[in-house]
């Protein structure tokens, strides 16, 4: 596990560091992964570190780095590596960030086509901070990799843009071929797991994305083992289908520290299959629903396959 007061500069998560500990669930054999390590896995972290870029593979303490990071996958987390919100789940450094790096976008757009990516998954840290929360830095990244690499395509995961009027449209103008914002969990936890978020403004944020433009693809993600009654998360994919959202993840919460939110449950992965088989019977085009998926778990392949699950349902209704 990653500590919560970092020996250099300043604590990574302040406001965790006086919480008493949680105890830490010993994790299943269907939860364990492999220590990256391999020439493909050193070669993008040359990449990454060549360009001065922050990915949420690394943030996050993503435990799929290894696997992606060897096939040249990562997710670029642009505006820097402090974020303005406190969530109880998340091992991304809280605090004030820095202001943003006009450079960014060009950087973000260079590595992009160093790796050769086909699918290039965006992100954030939340920047309350800015008057736009963000948006027009994410547009700007869009175009510096369409001017760089047309071809590929680009999946944006934005914070909720909370109290920002006009920010979603900036993002949504810049036409992403994916918009992902994640619910992360059921609303009865957000006051102690996304207390910064409101559960039905993030709803609202991803049906106002289709409204704006049908073409571009919607997706969200939860987590679960956190504490979440099964019932709330067959209401959620309901809010979600109301939403039109297309595409919905599924994995485990795995605790960054014992600072932060304890995990409550490990789902087996039967009734990871039993949750995905209820998503798609509600109508959405894709699920992924394993004890390791993330929000960019095989987002490349994923976008191909959602592709073709749309292309297949146009087909069907003419």
């Amino acid at each position: 596990m990653v500590t919560v007061l970092d020996t250099i500069e300043r604590p990574r998560h302040p406001e965790k560091a006086h919480r008493p500990d949680t105890e830490v669930l010993r994790k299943p054999d269907w939860i364990r992964v492999r220590a990256p390590g391999s020439p493909a896995y050193r070669e993008t972290q040359g990449i990454v570190r060549e360009h001065g870029l922050v990915t949420v593979c690394e943030e996050a303490g993503c435990p799929n780095i290894g696997e992606c990071w060897s096939k040249k996958h990562a997710t670029m987390m642009i505006m820097g590596e402090t974020c303005t919100r406190a969530c109880a789940f998340c091992n991304v450094r809280t605090g004030l960030p820095d202001p943003l790096d006009p450079d960014e976008p060009e950087n973000v757009a260079k590595a992009v086509e160093k790796l050769g990516l086909r699918h290039v998954v965006i992100t954030s840290v939340d920047r309350d901070d800015l008057d736009d929360g963000g948006a027009q830095h994410f547009a700007d990244v869009i175009t510096a990799i369409r001017s760089r690499t047309p071809d590929t395509t680009i999946e944006v995961l934005t914070p909720d843009f909370l109290r920002k009027d006009g920010a979603l449209e900036v993002v949504v103008e810049a036409r992403p071929d994916v918009f992902n914002h994640n619910l992360e969990t059921v609303p009865s936890l957000y006051l102690t797991v996304r207390p910064g978020a409101r559960y039905f403004h993030s709803i609202r944020l991803l049906e106002r994305v289709k409204q704006i433009d049908p073409t571009i693809f919607t997706k969200s993600g939860i987590m679960v083992g956190l504490g979440e009654e099964r019932n709330e998360v067959l209401q959620l994919m309901d809010d979600l289908r109301c939403a039109d959202v297309d595409f919905l993840t599924m994995g485990q919460y795995l605790q960054p520290t014992r600072k932060h939110h304890p995990v409550k449950a490990f789902v087996t992965p039967d009734e990871f299959k039993a949750y995905e088989t209820i998503a798609y019977a509600k109508g959405f085009h894709l699920v992924s629903a394993t004890p390791l998926t993330r929000s960019s778990y095989h987002a490349d392949a994923d976008f191909e396959r959602l592709r073709a699950a749309r292309n297949a349902a146009l087909s069907a209704e003419r």
